[in-house]
């Protein structure tokens, strides 16, 4: 009569040939489907809040910010991935700006921007708390002004004797200016800079408001979108691109260290889990865009490549017969084989 070992073995043998023909050919597709039905059969029996416990989700999504934040492979491919986006652009005469950005939400954003009165309001005054945006906005005046009467000034120097009375006066202007730099009128130029930027913040205020805008800024998309997405080109070279992605990339990497970001994600993964604790955790996959054949779907995309590639020189079969060998000559199971051989 066959000892229990050597039926035992011949068991483990037939299950683990058994197991290799469920992930083989068209049976692998079969089984997927099953057991995917399966998993989700029972995952409508299981509330997400059972399973994921609040501060378990917060460090589960703080692990993988910080990991995937600061992966040294997305580090590597930031500058190459901006390198292939450009070098895509360069090659595309095909498609046009507006066919790949729908001209709706460009305008409901635009309308949206324009009118955040509130932040415009707050933007501005900032503004002038400071004295170099206050400067600046004091020679953008000033230079106005100059380009102004220096347009006049040539139309003016087309009539005789007028040009030598502007000489003239400009002369004496220059004068005048030099003189005032050292007395109490150079003390001026801190108050006719703020005057200046306020009257610029005025200006921005009532052209956001009362002007075309938002006409002008769509004119200006329509401009462009029948435009290929080559002439992106044009505002940027490789180079430009290139070192802005890699510059908010360490700006995006920086961040993420912070403590501030940590407690930012932390109230996210607090109000996701508010709104679906309730829910089942078969629930929660329309939620996410996803169904039962979107997830077969992508477990066939890549698995038979994976199945075939642990099959060769028998890496697979070894695999499942580590794990099942101990059951398979446990004591228990060789005492029933024992049992039953009598």
């Amino acid at each position: 009569m066959t000892e229990p070992r050597a039926i035992a073995e011949r068991l483990l043998d037939a299950q683990v040939d058994f197991l290799l023909a469920e992930v083989t050919g068209e049976r692998f597709a079969e089984v997927v489907a099953r057991d995917v039905a399966d998993v989700l059969a029972v995952a409508e029996t299981i509330g997400f809040g059972e399973v994921v416990a609040l501060e378990d989700g917060k460090q589960t999504v703080a692990t993988v910010v910080d990991l995937m934040g600061g992966s040294p492979v997305l580090a590597d491919m930031v500058g190459v991935f901006a390198d292939a986006v450009y070098e895509h652009v360069a090659e595309n005469t095909t498609d046009t700006l507006g066919e790949v950005v729908e001209r709706e939400p460009v305008e409901a954003l635009l309308e949206k921007v324009l009118g955040m009165h509130q932040a415009q309001e707050r933007i501005l005054d900032r503004l002038t708390e400071s004295p170099l945006v206050a400067t600046v906005a004091a020679k953008f005046v000033d230079k106005l002004i100059s380009d102004f009467v220096q347009a006049n000034r040539e139309r003016a120097e087309k009539i005789p004797g007028v040009g030598s009375l502007m000489s003239l006066g400009q002369s004496a202007a220059n004068r005048a200016k030099k003189a005032a730099d050292n007395t109490f009128v150079g003390d001026l130029a801190g108050k006719g800079a703020l005057f200046a930027l306020k009257r610029t913040n005025n200006a921005i205020r009532e052209m956001l408001r009362d002007a075309p805008v938002h006409s002008a800024a769509m004119e200006f998309w329509d401009l462009h979108a029948g435009e290929p997405v080559s002439g992106l080109r044009d505002y940027l070279t490789k180079k430009d691109l290139n070192e802005l992605v890699v510059l908010c990339y360490e700006i995006a990497v920086t961040t993420r260290e912070k403590q501030y970001f940590g407690e930012l994600v932390a109230e996210c993964v607090e109000v996701f889990y508010d709104k679906y604790r309730d829910h089942t955790l078969a629930a929660m996959l329309p939620e996410l865009g996803l169904t039962a054949e979107d997830i077969t779907a992508e477990i066939l995309r890549y698995g038979p490549a994976v199945v075939e590639a642990a099959k060769r020189d028998g890496v697979l079969a070894r695999l499942i017969r580590e794990r099942l060998e101990p059951f398979y000559t446990s004591d228990a199971v060789l005492g029933i084989l024992a049992d039953a051989s009598k």
